[in-house]
């Protein structure tokens, strides 16, 4: 099974807001958060996939979303691209 790590993305006001996410099924994650049932944080909100990278195990997913989360240089590369 192989595992991916995304970013989404909203846009709010004039500011793009990013979420980082890992999955099993990208679609279904994608779905979920934008019908209300994904992270808490994403609820009301219409989401679009920007980045992907896909994984071979589960530990290594969450190793890699984790890392994106915590480096914001990474994540805002990634929303200057996405403009």
């Amino acid at each position: 099974m192989c595992y991916f790590v995304y970013v989404i993305c909203t846009k709010k006001e004039s500011k793009l807001i990013t979420y980082v996410g890992y999955t099993n099924n990208l679609k279904r994650r994608i779905n979920l958060h934008n019908t209300g049932k994904g992270a808490k944080f994403t609820r009301g909100r219409t989401w679009k996939i920007i980045y992907t990278e896909k994984y071979d195990t589960k530990s290594e997913a969450k190793s890699r979303e984790y890392y994106i989360k915590k480096n914001r240089k990474f994540r805002n590369l990634i929303k200057e691209r996405y403009k």
